[in-house]
């Protein structure tokens, strides 16, 4: 898998690009957890997605933050993260001018800078919020929400407890023109340890697949 360097708001930004031979394959970009708490793009449930989404054909990148590995900057409460998601967005939508789709997919504190990526670029089709952090962070700008997309949790998540993801989603859901589909894996923990990262990973592909043969937004 190649290793890219390409360029950032603060410098130079390190990623994992994982091309398809089809110049009109749909791409992803894949976002990490936590800087400040040991998240980098090698995180398990990140590298689990970015090869889920790859094996289902799509051009695939993930990256890390500013501040990690040999990303540039430093953490920046999520704002400069925020325009790291958008640079890596354009630099793989340079290389893939003729994709029809565009998804996100995030993990945890990723979960959240992906929703908010969601808000400023309407080319993104579908989203995919992993363990999102409901009771840390404010998602209330998803008002509305401009596409439809996934959220998964584990009922044993204790960083992010399950009553709140619950009530993100019903608010989601009374929003129109968009199906927020929720799904909770039942016994699994907040970064999906075994044996339950498989089973998230396949309940991912069946959404992402089922998505796009029905190439609704």
């Amino acid at each position: 898998m190649p290793e890219v360097i390409f360029p950032g708001p603060e410098g130079r930004l390190e990623g994992r690009y994982h091309p398809q031979k089809e110049s009109d394959a749909p791409i992803a970009i894949i976002l990490h957890p936590h800087p400040q708490f040991g998240g980098t793009m090698n995180n398990k449930v990140v590298y689990n997605l970015h090869y889920a989404f790859y094996n289902m054909g799509f051009t695939v990148l993930r990256f890390n933050f500013r501040g990690v590995g040999r990303s540039q900057g430093e953490y920046d409460q999520g704002i400069g993260e925020l325009s790291d998601a958008a640079s890596a967005l354009d630099y793989l939508q340079s290389m893939n001018n003729n994709s029809k789709h565009c998804w996100v997919a995030g993990f945890s504190f990723g979960a959240w800078i992906g929703m908010q990526l969601l808000m400023r670029r309407p080319e993104i089709t579908g989203f995919i919020s992993v363990s999102p952090p409901a009771n840390m962070y404010d998602f209330s700008f998803l008002a509305p929400c401009p596409s439809s997309g996934l959220i998964i949790n584990g009922t044993g998540d204790r960083v992010a407890p399950p009553a709140d993801t619950k009530s993100l989603v019903s608010k989601l859901s009374e929003q129109k023109g968009i199906t927020v589909t929720h799904t909770e894996i039942e016994g699994a923990d907040h970064f999906f340890k075994e044996p339950h990262m498989d089973t998230m990973i396949d309940h991912v592909s069946g959404y992402v697949k089922r998505r796009l043969t029905e190439n609704s937004r």
